[in-house]
Parts: structure tokens; sequence; C-alpha cells
């Protein structure tokens, strides 16, 4: 069995607000924050938290900032965000919407090589420079764009996730997942009201079920989804640092203020071919299972859980996908309540990608902030168990692009 060689640790994250529609100061017929704007203060709100912010190398994550705001060479933006990462290596990193958790792979395995003692990851996205039908073909570009793209519907991925929930309905039956569906957005939308920075913070609806059993319309938008099964478009930065024991050192923190990560898997599905089996995320599997078997954790140990929940119907196929739901249950499992803050695994605690928002390139930096800040103490919505490992799943693209993380706190 692999194991990592030596202890690496996440400290220091911290997340931008998710800026986009559903927050009360969006407007788009107004100036927005340029993207510099956000690399900054993601930069400043990690350096603030170490007495001596210092870094041997750096890792930036973003998804199709060539198409949204027109740059590349995004590694260069590092030594203009932290001065200190002039003259050392810095690296562009992409895997569509699982760019984050690829970044934070690549600093995990620059730990574990001896290269870095401690590297600044960053992550963001600018997707309100465009109307969102015409973000949905940039998006795209996550998929086999000389394939799939060519039949595809116009909101093309929010397509490919209908398809998937129309198998399940077919497979397991439509109430009951439509249900589940509707259950996992009004929690993703409690959870974010109680974080700040969430893109849904300041969603009032009262009935936050009902909305979520809005039939869904495909001469409107998708035959079976409805707008509220899916992650708005979203602007945003999040930052952490990996480090070694010596890192962690030189940073100046303790380890208490640090999670170890202890386990990690990746996996890569063929971008080419469309599942076999629909209502399976088979990669997400694959990578959480050798992430699992690294830490040597098991289903009953792990307490929170970081989903990418792209679109409702992907959050609960991650669940039957990992082992935490059998084939055709997760609805059941979160209609009650097993997903839930005070439940057996508390899931999207943070509000996930329906409620906090999905800055594409973000998303999995997020993720691992998140999983830091609720064993450390600092999370808005504390998990509620007392099971000794978190868990976070970062997917790119159709299920295609997969990296896991297992966690552990430092006590």
């Amino acid at each position: 069995m692999l194991t990592l060689r030596k202890p690496v640790f996440a400290v220091a994250g911290y997340n931008t607000v998710f800026f986009g529609p559903g927050r009360r100061e969006f407007d788009p017929r107004k100036p927005m924050p340029r993207f510099e704007t956000y690399l900054q203060e993601a930069a400043d709100g990690v350096c603030a938290q170490l007495p001596n912010p210092g870094f041997d190398e750096g890792i930036i994550t973003n998804f199709v900032a060539a198409r949204f705001i027109k740059q590349n060479n995004l590694a260069g933006f590092l030594p203009h965000v932290v001065p200190d990462l002039a003259g050392k290596p810095c690296t562009a990193v992409e895997g569509a919407c699982g760019s984050g958790g690829l970044g934070i792979a690549a600093a995990v395995k620059a730990v574990l090589s001896g290269l870095a003692e401690r590297v600044f990851v960053l992550g963001f996205e600018i997707q309100n420079t465009v109307k969102p039908v015409y973000g949905a073909d940039v998006l795209a570009a996550a998929g086999y764009y000389n394939g799939q793209r060519k039949q595809g519907h116009a909101f093309f991925f929010p397509g490919l996730f209908s398809d998937r929930a129309g198998a399940y309905y077919e497979k397991y039956g439509y109430e009951d997942a439509r249900r589940g569906m509707a259950k996992w957005y009004e929690s993703a939308i409690l959870n974010a009201r109680k974080n700040p920075k969430a893109q849904e913070h300041h969603n009032a609806t009262e009935d936050l079920l009902a909305l979520g059993m809005t039939p869904p319309n495909g001469k409107t938008f998708l035959e079976h989804l409805n707008p509220y099964d899916c992650s708005k478009v979203s602007d945003g930065a999040s930052a952490v640092v990996v480090a070694s024991a010596e890192g962690l050192r030189k940073l100046g923190v303790e380890a208490e203020e640090a999670v170890e990560i202890i386990g990690l898997g990746q996996a890569e599905g063929d971008i080419t071919r469309t599942p076999t089996e629909p209502t399976v995320l088979d990669t997400t599997g694959i990578a959480a299972a050798r992430a699992m078997e690294m830490a040597g954790a098991g289903i009953n140990e792990v307490g929170v859980l970081e989903l990418h929940d792209c679109f409702t119907i992907s959050g609960l196929l991650a669940l039957e996908s990992i082992g935490f739901a059998a084939p055709g249950r997760a609805p059941t499992f979160v209609l009650d309540g097993k997903a839930a803050v005070d439940g057996a695994v508390a899931t999207n605690a943070s509000g996930g990608l329906v409620g906090f928002g999905h800055p594409t390139g973000a998303s999995g930096v997020r993720m691992m902030v998140d999983l830091v800040d609720q064993f450390t103490g600092k999370a808005s919505n504390p998990a509620q168990g007392d099971k000794p490992y978190g868990m976070m799943i970062s997917m790119g693209g159709d299920d295609k692009t997969v990296s896991a993380f297992v966690v552990r706190p430092c006590v």
C-alpha cells in the first residue's frame, strides 16, 4: 500500500467572497472587481496568518482565464501578489473544474520530493465577464469539444448532468430522486447562510424545499434539472499553504493550526468517452478509494466531507460512488439528515458549490480551506460529530479529472 513518505500539512487557508448572482452587492451594470483584486486579497489573507510568510514554491490554479479575462501566463502573477516568490519556481495548473485539486496534489508532491518545504497554492476564476449562455460555451472546454460539444446542449455541462439525472430517475424512480435533489439544494443554501463569504449567503427564500422541487422544463432550460440544481456563475479566489513539518516551523505556526494530509488519490478518465453507466461516477470512486486506502481510513471514520456538487445530482452520485450510500439510496441518505452538519457525515457544511459558489479554478482549493477551518475551530458552520477524518473530492469535467484528499487534525 502506498503511503506518504513524510507528514504533509495544509495551513492558513483563505477564501474571498465568491461573487455573482445571489450576492446583494452584485450588479452586472456596474464595474466588478478585477481578477488582480481577488488574487491579492487571497494572498494577503494567507500571509496575515503566518508569522514568517516565506515560500519555496508557488502554484496557481485556473481553468479558462484565456477566454474569460483574456489572460494567460498566470504563474507570473504569483510574484506580483506574493513578492517573496520572485525568482522562485511558480507553476500554473489546469484541470477544468478540478484545477484546484490538481494544484494541491502538485504541492503535496513538491513537498514529498524535498524540493520545497512551503508551497503557496492559489486558485481563482472570473466568470461574470460574459452572459451565462456564452459562459456555458467557454466551460464546455472541460469536455471533448470536437466530440460531444457539436451535438451538445446550449448549456453544455448542465446538459450532461441533466442526462445523468434522467438516467437516475429511470433507474431508481423520479420522486425520491427529485426530493433528494431538492433537499440537497435546501441544505446548500441553509449552510451558505452561515458563511458571509458564500455566494448564496443572502438568499432569504423561506420555502427552499419547494423551490428545489420546481419541475424541470426542457423547453425553457433542461429536461431533468431545474436552475436550482445548478451551481451559479461565480468570481472568486482561494489560497492555502501546503508544508512539511519543517515548513510549518519556518512559517512560525504550530501544527495545531494545520491539518495533516494523510491520503491522496488521483484518477483520470478518458475525455473522449461518454459514461458507460451514467448513474455512477467511476473516476470519483477510484480516486476516493485510493485516498482512503493511503490514509488507512474507513467510510465510517470520515466525519467531514466536501464534495464537488456542481449540480445536485453530482452530489448524490458522489455519495454513492464513494460508498457513503448504496446505489439508488443517496436521496434517502440526504432526506434522513445523514449529510447534515449534525448527521453521520457533515457534507458541504460550507454550502458547497451550489451554496458557496463555483469559480471553477478555485473550488478545489476552497474545499481544502474549509477542511482546514473545520478542524482548527475556524469554521462558520462547524460539523457536530467527532469522527477523526475529513475528505474532499475535486472533480474536473464529467467525472474525468479527479483528486481526492483525506485529512486529520493535528492534536
